[in-house]
């Protein structure tokens, strides 16, 4: 597994190595040991899979407490997969970083606790799955506007996106609650 920290290190690209042939494929998704040598001593405590069709964009999410990290995955179709930080200590804070993760690639993402979170399915379908570091609370959760122009995220739109009503009715940065 290569760990390659972005544009805003503490996110990091996870790129196994894929072992194939006429039969399919091997790799390996998570090892404790590596994930703690190369982006931290986390512990996962829950597994979520979501599908989507074509054009819904999910986010911006995060949980205000109990924040969550997530090791995401795209295991069927592709997306568009977004991390913002939102810790007002942070040099980063309310910048973006973006990565196309597919089930070609196999590429998946580290986004720590402190992020926001969304992806834009980009296939007609698309499968995804995450580790989480904390329980969903929906009590904490709250939402960013996707299209907040103070972080500007370039989103790769064919069309308007496809919202739920709770990211319809998302904060901007500004007016959001964030982390210190």
């Amino acid at each position: 597994m290569k760990y390659i920290p972005l544009s805003i290190p503490d996110v990091v690209l996870l790129a196994p190595h894929v072992f194939g042939d006429h039969r399919g494929f091997f790799l390996e998704t998570f090892r404790q040991n590596d994930f703690d040598m190369h982006v931290g001593k986390f512990t996962f405590v829950q597994d979520n899979h979501s599908k989507s069709t074509k054009g819904i964009l999910r986010g911006l999410h995060y949980q205000i407490q109990q924040p969550q990290g997530k090791l995401v995955r795209v295991t069927y179709g592709e997306v568009f997969d977004v991390a913002v930080d939102i810790r007002k200590s942070s040099p980063w804070f309310g910048k973006w970083v973006g990565h196309t993760l597919s089930a070609d690639n196999k590429a998946m993402l580290w986004i720590p606790p402190g992020f926001a979170h969304g992806f834009y399915v980009l296939s007609d379908e698309a499968e995804f799955s995450y580790k989480c570091t904390d329980y969903y609370s929906p009590k904490y959760e709250r939402s960013i506007l996707w299209n907040d122009p103070d972080i500007d995220i370039a989103w790769p739109l064919e069309t308007a996106p496809v919202l739920s009503d709770k990211d319809e009715q998302g904060k901007t940065l500004a007016s959001a609650e964030v982390f210190t």
